[in-house]
């Protein structure tokens, strides 16, 4: 049983034995938020897609907003989850630590995606792809079955923790130095990459399993290893309300963005989310709806009532089934348990995303182009690290930022600093890049 005295734990990673006692107004907790949103990484966001190819004449959601909206509504729904808690743990001593809780989710929320590469989920596929299927398969017979599993199972979760964490070259230790309660809420999938299965999803990276194994300890999560001795562990209990509010956000604000581009049709959208509410409750909804006329309002109203709705009952599902949660029990995403209106209704809504959203001819565009884009870069970085006495490696590699060790003693360091350049991209950068490496960009003047 995992207890909340633990799981809400203020120490930084990596400045585990420096102790400087804060004054202010500011939670560690809150410094965990704001050191997020001056990072440069958070700041590459607002040019990396999430959806839909980034903004001509109407702005869609990019990774920063969804982040941004993610951290919003997972707060929301956190404060909820802890007034119950407060309530039901009054007498316990470690009672106040749960007025945390929103913080703690806020900033985990703010960072679930800092890992992503450029050009959406695509970006992912297309970095593991490259070695199951592409010129980076001749590499898995120089890598231990750990090293090889991280690669061809390339996930973004994984990529925000060692992004968190790891001490870059040149940088200090730790990493981010978040605190270790902010660290393990981000993890999703808390084991490591050879239990990643056929999804593919996993916690962290060989390189950074010690330094998961450190957090989970230290916050009491549960350890069960799987039959060969893989490290996996229960999720910290605020992973499910990372991964709710993310769960909302990218299928509610999807499908507005959708509607705003003209893929889905007003009455269409409208009908969707009305789904989710009992007919009396629509009656009053379509009321509201009727004092104003234009359809990006109507659906913008709509749309906020069902993530309030959503929130209250995947809240709800989280206090219902605390100790279940504690014991490392509770199977599946929260949305998954709500109550069988809103979970029809949401399964609907993911359904015609899948179906209209995901396949929409800019959608899929995006995907080929960054595939390509992404396949070309690792191709070329990869070489480069593996020959940087060659010239065109050494051209190449001084464009690479110091902080990635290209000169790392193990191969798979020097793969893994490719894959951290790689990642760390924005699409601009990453499409610029590639027309430079083709010659497609040169400006010569006469």
């Amino acid at each position: 049983m995992m207890h909340w005295d633990r799981l809400i734990n203020n120490k930084r990673f990596g400045l585990e034995d420096y102790h400087n006692p804060q004054r202010g107004s500011r939670s560690d907790f809150q410094r965990d938020y704001d050191r997020l949103v001056f990072s440069s990484p958070f700041r590459r966001l607002q040019n990396k897609t999430q959806v839909f190819p980034l903004p001509g004449s109407i702005f869609v959601h990019n990774r920063l907003t969804h982040s941004v909206e993610v951290s919003s509504v997972g707060r929301s729904m956190a404060n909820e989850v802890a007034s119950v808690l407060r309530e039901r743990h009054a007498g316990s001593q470690w009672a106040d630590r749960l007025y945390a809780i929103g913080e703690i989710v806020a900033a985990a929320c703010l960072a679930h995606d800092m890992g992503n590469p450029p050009f959406g989920h695509s970006g992912e596929k297309a970095i593991s792809t490259f070695f199951s299927e592409g010129p980076g398969r001749i590499l898995e017979n120089e890598l231990s079955p750990r090293q090889w599993a991280d690669l061809v199972n390339f996930e973004g979760n994984a990529n925000a923790f060692r992004l968190l964490t790891h001490q870059f070259k040149g940088r200090r230790p730790g990493g981010f130095a978040m605190t270790y309660s902010t660290l393990a809420s981000i993890v999703k999938y808390p084991y490591e990459s050879r239990l990643a299965g056929d999804k593919q999803k996993f916690g962290f990276f060989d390189s950074e399993a010690d330094d998961f194994v450190r957090v989970a300890d230290e916050l009491g999560l549960i350890s069960r290893p799987g039959q060969n001795g893989e490290v996996r562990y229960a999720r910290h209990p605020l992973v499910y309300i990372v991964e709710a509010a993310d769960d909302i956000c990218y299928e509610v604000m999807d499908i507005e963005d959708a509607h705003k581009l003209g893929i889905l049709p007003t009455d269409e959208v409208t009908d969707l989310f009305l789904g989710f509410f009992d007919r009396d409750r629509q009656t009053r909804m379509r009321d509201v709806m009727s004092r104003v006329t234009d359809p990006n309002e109507q659906i913008g109203y709509l749309r906020s009532c069902v993530i309030g709705t959503l929130v209250a009952r995947c809240a709800e599902v989280f206090t219902d089934n605390e100790k279940a949660i504690l014991a490392g029990e509770f199977t599946g995403p929260l949305v998954a348990s709500i109550p069988q209106r809103e979970r029809e209704a949401y399964c609907r809504a993911e359904a015609l995303s899948w179906d209209r959203i995901y396949r929409a001819p800019d959608v899929v565009d995006i995907e080929l182009a960054g595939t390509q884009i992404i396949s070309f870069l690792m191709e070329k970085l990869i070489h480069a690290v593996r020959n940087p006495s060659l010239n065109y490696s050494r051209l190449l590699l001084a464009k690479v930022p110091q902080q990635y060790d290209t000169s790392a003693p193990t191969l798979y360091g020097k793969i893994q600093s490719a894959v951290d350049h790689v990642s760390g991209m924005t699409d601009v950068y990453a499409l610029d890049l590639y027309r430079k490496l083709n010659a497609m960009s040169l400006k010569i003047n006469n």
